[in-house]
C-alpha cells in the first residue's frame, strides 16, 4: 500500500517467468503469448538501435 495517494502504483506484470500456467485458460495463454511477442519485438528493436550506435562510435574512433 502506498503511503500517499499521489505515489505511483506499480503496474502488475502480465506474465512472470516460471509462473504456474495450469490455472490459465487458453484465451489467457494466447494473451500472454501476444504480450511476450510484443515485448520481444520491442527488445529486438532496442538491440538494433544500440548496435547501430555502437557501430557508429566504433567507426568514429577508427578514423582517428
Amino acid at each position: 500500500m502506498a503511503l500517499f495517494d499521489d505515489e505511483p502504483k506499480k503496474k502488475k506484470a502480465v506474465h512472470e517467468i516460471g509462473q504456474d500456467l495450469s490455472l490459465l485458460s487458453v484465451g489467457e495463454l494466447d494473451e500472454r503469448i501476444l504480450a511476450l511477442r510484443a515485448e520481444i519485438s520491442r527488445l529486438e528493436a532496442e538491440l538494433t538501435v544500440k548496435g547501430s550506435t555502437k557501430s557508429a562510435a566504433e567507426a568514429l574512433f577508427r578514423r582517428g
